[in-house]
């Protein structure tokens, strides 16, 4: 039966029909269900059909668990985002049967993608981990660098759709297990240097059992059980080289076991911090006091739970969500530990809102990897996506609340603060997923940011955000000159009619994984952009102000080259 029209429900109340005779007279046709706020794109549509493969074998090595991380990278330089995902390989403890590879999709521009692994030179080595994205030698092409365990490559863009492994060249030595890692300038030289976490000391020789020791069951250790170790800083030497400067600056005497990263700048004072998530021991916040780190976790309120202890930290990001000047911090640990958003004091010091903000109840059985703030439906507010399973694909045979694949978390910004929204977002964030690491990228170039999901052992989740409809917004491509030629560190300021924001670009962030570089600017129903504001890294430091720019769209801002874009 046809629902009622405006005019019989105009009519109706001006007749002074009570509303519940009104609906019996005039039955509603049933609404439409919401629209899915992430769509999930098919692997027979898009074309990206290759599958993550861990190497699960009898021996429940460590490395089996933590899965791989994604990217979203531009390194044909044509205007969209391509796709680079981690795979495991052969090493001490994995001899596949069929060799393994990481693998490169090239964007075709219509949704579909094109896998140009070989014919880039990017397939990989060793039991890989995850990427970073950053153009180290400033020559406009975005180089790769890969993490694994006993293995990083240093892939260089040659500008012509290939790479060159100049790992050994360039000097990066990084003996031992590594896992995230991060591009950003930590003395402010104007060139992009590589913080890389390391994990645990591990080997097949040094492989813990961990179970039953009566019946010989065993299960997935928790890396409490294996040495804590540093990460590694390298240096920029502009001449394609790097030298280790890890105890120099002030990380190597850190011992931790290192999952996530990002720089930001939690004090404002144009040096970039890091906050690194710690598995079984304290978190670290690298402070930067001009070239040189101090590890202040423990003052900042970051490196323990709030009721002492410590907790299986992944992923970490860091952004202003409540707009007040200052970086905020977020993390991820394993079920029963919760969720953090840690809110910036001003004074050096952070306390944790998830409870207030029921990220704490609401991630209480999960376990966390990737996680990002970004603006999804461009209303100018920072939301937050989370990527989770529990690490143990044994767990729910000892445990009764605790299942291996969980659901994806998405919270919204209602302008005050997060509201857990997974429920109503869309059928994709009630499937049971092993997911890992989260990148953001927007592939189809609308505007509204998409996401990408790595899964353990199986075919990378993509997924079109369609949130973001009816408001505006503007994409940007900062172009550094006498700064990084990425601006990591850059801040930008935007004031839309009655909106006024402002965002840090950091680096980094999420779990083995690295985003688009391009930054998109919510200005919800605002149909102009009034000011655009930017503050361009040190060693610049300039100050560049444009107005009256085209919105719904994306454009690029080369430092010093003011006027118009």
């Amino acid at each position: 039966m046809a629902g009622v029209t405006r005019r019989q429900l105009l009519t109706a109340l001006a007749a002074g029909i009570p509303s519940l005779a009104l609906h019996r007279a005039f039955p509603f046709a049933a609404a439409a269900p919401p629209k899915a706020l992430f769509e999930p794109m098919p692997a027979s549509t898009t074309g990206i059909t290759w599958t993550h493969s861990n190497g699960r074998s009898a021996g429940y090595y460590l490395p089996e668990t933590t899965g791989a991380g994604c990217t979203f990278l531009d390194y044909d330089n044509d205007g969209w985002m391509d796709i680079y995902v981690v795979n495991s390989g052969a090493c001490d403890f994995l001899a596949p049967k069929t060799p393994l590879r990481n693998a490169l999709y090239r964007n075709n521009h219509d949704g579909t993608f094109t896998d140009v692994t070989e014919k880039a030179g990017v397939a990989g080595a060793g039991y890989g981990m995850g990427a970073a994205v950053g153009d180290y030698d400033n020559d406009g092409f975005p180089d790769l660098f890969v993490t694994g365990y006993n293995r990083c490559i240093l892939y260089r863009n040659n500008g012509n759709g290939t790479f060159t492994d100049v790992t050994e060249k360039a000097g990066i030595v990084t003996p031992g297990w590594g896992s995230s890692a991060v591009w950003f300038d930590y003395d402010n030289d104007g060139r992009l240097d590589l913080f890389i976490c390391r994990f645990v000391e591990f080997s097949k020789q040094a492989n813990k059992f961990c179970g039953n020791e009566r019946t010989g069951e065993r299960y997935y250790c928790i890396p409490s059980v294996y040495p804590a170790t540093r990460s590694w800083l390298f240096h920029n030497n502009s001449d394609g080289t790097f030298t280790d400067v890890s105890e120099k600056a002030g990380v190597a005497a850190s011992l931790g076991k290192a999952w996530g990263v990002v720089a930001t700048d939690v004090n404002n004072d144009g040096w970039m911090d890091l906050f690194v998530a710690n598995d079984t021991v304290p978190n670290f916040l690298f402070v930067n006091h001009e070239g040189k780190f101090k590890e202040q976790g423990l003052e900042a309120g970051i490196a323990y739970s709030a009721d002492g202890r410590t907790r299986s930290g992944m992923g970490v990001d860091s952004a202003d969500l409540d707009q007040d000047g200052w970086q905020d911090l977020s993390l991820t640990n394993v079920d029963q530990e919760m969720y953090s958003i840690y809110h910036n004091d001003h004074d050096g010091s952070f306390e944790d809102l998830s409870p207030s903000m029921g990220l704490a109840n609401a991630s209480r059985s999960m376990s966390g990897w990737g996680l990002r703030f970004f603006d999804y439906d461009n209303d100018g507010n920072l939301d937050l996506f989370i990527a989770n399973g529990h690490p143990d694909d044994q767990i729910e045979a000892h445990s009764a609340s605790v299942t291996y694949r969980e659901p994806l978390l998405l919270f919204h910004h209602d302008g005050k603060k997060l509201v857990n929204v997974s429920a109503s977002a869309g059928p994709i964030f009630k499937v049971p997923l092993s997911a890992r690491g989260l990148a953001l990228g927007d592939f189809d170039n609308d505007g509204a940011v998409d996401v990408l999901i790595a899964i353990n052992n199986g075919v990378p989740l993509l997924l079109r955000n369609q949130a973001a409809q009816g408001n505006h917004w503007l994409g940007l491509k900062l172009v550094g000159k006498k700064c990084n030629r990425d601006a990591v560190g850059a801040f930008v300021t935007w004031k839309a009619g009655t909106l006024q924001r402002s965002r840090l670009k950091t680096g980094g962030g999420s779990y083995l994984s690295s985003h688009d570089p391009r930054m998109v600017l919510g200005l919800g129903a605002n149909a102009r952009i009034d000011q655009l504001e930017i503050r361009w890294p040190q060693p610049s430091g300039r100050v560049e102000t444009f107005t009256n720019l085209p919105i719904d769209r994306y454009m690029t801002i080369v430092e010093g080259e003011s006027g118009r874009p």
